[in-house]
């Protein structure tokens, strides 16, 4: 299979296989694997907090950091000049907590190396063509749902709603350095990869089979993400459209350290000490952990959202493609259940989310969450409404 450079990013078609063929990255990992393993043994980095996007902003990534873990801001849902003022933020809430404490907190530096202490993800999708046709045809179907919501079918627009790494990305990225930069749905151009790399960032990308790692590892990431299947929100697979070659994380997690010589961050399903440490026992470098931060205190996941956590229906949680296209893991809900959650008719991602949108505010402001994606893994069960630097230390204790 040939590797071809589309667009903003090395895209590779879906295939069902992986090729050992050269492929279209010429470039090697400045890095080696011990290089990479002392970036996370020098900074303590054991528990990564998950970018969530529409969940979050900088005063969790900046909770986290300080409670002695990795914070992560979320870009996809960002405009240039919003993610610049997270990033701001995030800088500026570390600084204050640090002089807040007279000094007390000597051992939480204000960079890394020069950089900036936090990890900022960006989605690297290819926006898919205009597909005017396939979106009318799925508005259609849900006309009956708008008028019954007092929503005039007419008025529903259009929109990608989420955008991928892009030149006023990369630029942004030269000027604050964040310490990490990682990436969902492969990789970006080759060459923004190497300008990134140059600046000394660490460059991490989610894979979510082997083969997605062994093919990072060749584009010359820094560290692999294994995402399993248990894990909420959006799949990272880039190689494949197969569902079926999608694993758990304590089945992907021990096949991906043996087949790549880099840092594996295991990922999905774990919300426990205990979760921390039987990956750890499995040879993962760190955790990253998504849903227990859903409900602290310092994210911004909505009234609904929280609800649905922590009650019962977080115990049946499934894949669905209604939201924005994709794959992704969400509770299950009415819209999923009576349309999906998996349905062919749905336009390709991240074109879906204009469809919904209406049905989603009109619903939320009744109080209801029928057409909400409610993200979540697996594993909810242990969703507190607690600080986040509490629900850091309780993972972390999984470490020690």
């Amino acid at each position: 299979m040939n590797f071809k450079l589309v667009g903003n990013r090395v895209n590779p078609p879906f295939s069902n296989t992986f090729a050992t063929a050269p492929h279209v990255v010429s470039f090697k990992p400045v890095n080696n694997c011990d290089m990479n393993v002392s970036f996370f043994d020098e900074h303590s980095i054991r528990l990564i907090q998950a970018p969530m996007a529409g969940s979050q902003n900088h005063r969790l990534a900046a909770a986290v950091f300080l409670a002695g873990g990795l914070g992560s801001i979320p870009a996809a849902m960002l405009t240039t000049e919003q993610l610049q003022t997270e990033l701001s933020a995030f800088e500026n809430a570390i600084a204050a907590e640090k002089l807040k404490t007279n000094g007390a907190l000597t051992d939480i530096p204000l960079q890394w190396g020069g950089c900036l202490p936090v990890n900022v993800n960006f989605f690297c999708h290819t926006p898919p063509t205009e597909q005017l046709e396939k979106e009318a045809a799925w508005r259609q179907q849900l006309t009956p749902l708008y008028q019954a919501h007092g929503i005039d079918p007419q008025s529903v627009g259009s929109g990608l709603g989420r955008a991928p790494f892009s030149e006023e990305s990369l630029t942004l990225m030269g000027q604050f350095k964040p310490a990490v930069v990682s990436f969902h749905f492969g990789l970006p151009k080759a060459e923004w990869v190497q300008l990134l790399k140059s600046w000394g960032l660490q460059i991490w990308s989610s894979a979510t089979t082997v083969q997605e790692a062994q093919w990072l590892e060749q584009q010359g990431v820094d560290a692999v993400i294994a995402q399993g299947l248990e894990a909420g929100g959006h799949r990272g697979m880039f190689l494949s459209e197969d569902l079926s070659m999608q694993m758990g994380c304590l089945a992907l997690l021990p096949q991906i350290i043996k087949a790549v010589k880099l840092p594996v961050i295991a990922a999905g399903g774990i919300s426990t000490a205990a979760a921390v440490s039987a990956a750890k026992a499995l040879g993962a470098n760190a955790v990253q952990v998504g849903t227990a931060f859903l409900t602290s205190h310092e994210a911004t996941t909505s009234a609904l959202h929280r609800q649905a956590l922590m009650s019962d229906a977080a115990k049946h949680t499934a894949l669905t493609n209604l939201f924005s296209g994709r794959p992704a893991r969400g509770i299950v809900n009415k819209f999923m259940r009576d349309f999906g959650p998996l349905n062919p008719e749905a336009p390709a991602f991240p074109l879906a989310t204009s469809a919904v949108a209406p049905l989603r505010a009109a619903a939320e402001a009744k109080g209801q969450s029928d057409y909400s994606p409610l993200w979540s893994g697996q594993n909810a069960s242990d969703c507190q409404a607690l600080p986040a630097a509490d629900i850091a230390h309780k993972l972390l204790q999984g470490w020690t």
